[in-house]
């Protein structure tokens, strides 16, 4: 079971204020952890709406609308995420209340949200072949 850990942004994240040292030195330890246990897929911060770029569909079978951030409601926006593959619910939330404070002031906020597996949108042999080949060739080498 794969489980995203969304890091909620605040007014800080998205003013581009970077955490400090001493959050980045927990976080990569939190991270190492995640690695030792054999749970961590993916681990990022992202940057502030004001760089980033929203598509949306307004009609259906329409052309796509692009839009530049900066996006209002940072409470709604994103600053980080955490993917990781666990054997069960339960163990995600126990990763995820390890992590430290996101934001090292009070103001983290991580929602849990379980990965759609494949499987459970079609059981098209080809398309889960199909998949399988995409996931593999995306996996990072690891050294």
């Amino acid at each position: 079971m794969r489980f995203m850990m969304i890091v909620k942004a605040t007014q800080d994240s998205e003013a581009g204020v970077m955490p400090s040292q001493e959050l980045v030195d927990a976080m990569m330890k939190y991270n190492e952890e995640l690695v030792k246990a054999g749970v961590l897929l993916a681990a990022e911060g992202l940057h502030g709406s004001s760089n980033g770029i929203r598509i949306s569909y307004p009609e259906p079978g329409g052309k796509p609308k692009v839009v530049d951030g900066p996006f209002t409601e940072s409470k709604e926006l994103i600053a980080g995420f955490t993917l990781i593959e666990v054997k069960s619910r339960e163990e995600a939330i126990e990763w995820a209340m390890r992590m430290p404070d996101p934001h090292g002031n009070g103001e983290g906020v991580i929602e849990l949200r379980q990965v759609i597996e494949t499987t459970e949108l079609t059981q098209d042999p080809d398309s889960l072949a199909l998949h399988a080949i995409i996931r593999e060739q995306g996996k990072p080498e690891r050294s």
